[in-house]
């Protein structure tokens, strides 16, 4: 049984670690009006659910589910990436893959699930175990399983310290319970961790391929105006070299 609006709403504010009179302050309504709606002694409108869910920041998957709760129809679509709606999406994330080649780039969904890459990627893949690579692969499974990246990772305590952040960080803030078992999971692997901040500018990926050492740092793009649920959960991360041998042994290949 779903739980009452009210409920949703203030376990997403105390999540985000706001007060009452912080969220009521940022939305520009009364506190007492809110504190209504969280006990269920109000009915928050439409837009009014949508406006907190806004300022909380909740992602639109749970919009839905925000609005469902208070008693009205979702208004978030979620198509898939070969609906024919979906062709700007799908022409724009080609786009950016084919331009970051030769280096590797990775589309992937809320889930950490691998749904298309570039030609980089391949010196990035080699020797990862069929079963991690058959479809939806999950990029960070890949990434620290022993049966993955992991074992050509020279630097593997600290970019899992940084990877086991970024997902437990992502857990909390989007409640999403595929994400907690994901990270009590890669936990459970073996590794270590080292959170001890890098000497250069971000935590590097040191991977080994063939006889080289190559060195990366991750950006991630991602659709920022995105009003369905499918594209607002895509994002596109880019592995750059972190130095001019790899540019050139990438550029090589």
């Amino acid at each position: 049984m779903r739980p009452p609006v009210g409920t949703l709403l203030k376990t997403w504010r105390q999540r985000r670690r706001l007060s009452q009179l912080d969220l009521a302050s940022d939305a520009g309504v009364s506190a007492r009006h809110l504190s209504f709606v969280e006990t269920g002694r109000a009915r928050p409108s439409r837009d009014m659910v949508l406006h907190l869910a806004e300022q909380l920041e909740v992602p639109l998957r749970e919009r839905n589910e925000l609005l469902l709760a208070a008693g009205f129809a979702p208004v978030y679509r979620r198509r898939g990436l070969d609906d024919p709606d979906m062709s700007v999406v799908r022409a724009a994330v080609d786009l950016v893959l084919e331009a970051y080649e030769p280096f590797p780039a990775v589309v992937i969904d809320a889930g950490w699930h691998l749904v298309a890459a570039n030609r980089g990627i391949a010196p990035l893949i080699e020797g990862v175990a069929e079963e991690l690579l058959v479809p939806p692969a999950n990029v960070l499974r890949m990434s620290l399983h022993p049966d993955g990246l992991a074992p050509r990772i020279t630097n593997l305590p600290q970019w899992r310290g940084h990877v086991l952040h970024r997902l437990g960080r992502e857990a909390h803030l989007t409640a999403d319970p595929h994400l907690t078992a994901l990270h009590r999971e890669l936990l459970a692997l073996p590794g270590g961790t080292d959170r001890t901040p890098p000497n250069g500018i971000a935590v590097p990926l040191r991977i080994r391929v063939g006889d080289d050492v190559l060195s990366f740092l991750s950006t991630v793009t991602t659709f920022g105006t995105a009003v369905d649920v499918t594209a607002a959960e895509l994002s596109i991360e880019a592995f750059l070299p972190a130095d001019p041998f790899t540019a050139e042994a990438l550029k090589a290949r």
